[in-house]
């Protein structure tokens, strides 16, 4: 259990610092990512950026994750599930080019004017603060190894095993302080878990440097 995002984010950055993790530059998940994208970026010495990626829900349940698709375009797509519900191939076409444009709309109000931190050949840390289903998560590490990082390492206080070991397909390297095996929610492993909103959330950029 973790007091809140703060907390969370110490305990992260110590798990990232005893494992040795090597990063040029963090990327914090918006929103409840930049508290402790901010923790972990601060304890290596290195600057912090934002990736976005969002959801693609099914047809008729909006909440239920098909797939996910980051700012640039980068996609990753739940084939098992789309057969399984018979999603038509138009509909996830359609729904690709809307999430996409939503998540570049994101990433481009959470960076102002500034441009995004080259990734060619970096060692990336990618910080969210929990894994649920890792949906949105493997759009956004998927964004990260598109734009020719050299290394991926995602950064989490917790997930389930199930979805942290999955993840691992995704990333080169995984750091989760827990997995508990029962698994409901990121937020029930939290005493104080607050909505984070955009304006606090890009606070947390204020030092970005490239």
């Amino acid at each position: 259990m973790f007091d809140d995002r703060t907390d969370a984010g110490e305990q992260l950055a110590a798990a990232v610092s005893e494992q040795n993790t090597d990063a040029d530059v963090a990327l914090a998940i918006p929103r409840g990512g930049l508290p402790l994208g901010r923790i972990v970026a601060d304890e290596l010495d290195i600057p912090l950026d934002v990736v976005v990626a969002k959801k693609i829900g099914a047809p008729g349940n909006p909440e239920l994750a098909i797939g996910s698709v980051a700012s640039d375009g980068s996609v990753w797509l739940n084939d098992d599930l789309i057969s399984q519900l018979s999603v038509d191939g138009e509909y996830v076409e359609t729904q690709r080019e809307e999430v996409a444009m939503a998540a570049r709309a994101k990433a481009d109000q959470y960076r102002a004017d500034r441009d995004a931190i080259d990734l060619e050949g970096k060692r990336v840390l990618v910080v969210d603060d929990g894994v649920a289903t890792g949906a949105t998560t493997r759009g956004c590490l998927r964004r990260v190894h598109n734009a020719g990082a050299a290394h991926v390492t995602l950064a989490v206080p917790v997930g389930p095993p199930e979805a942290i070991e999955r993840l691992r397909d995704e990333a080169d390297a995984v750091v989760c302080v827990e997995t508990p095996a029962w698994f409901g929610a990121v937020g029930q492993f939290y005493r104080t878990f607050g909505q984070v909103s955009d304006t606090e959330a890009m606070e947390y950029l204020n030092d970005v440097t490239d």
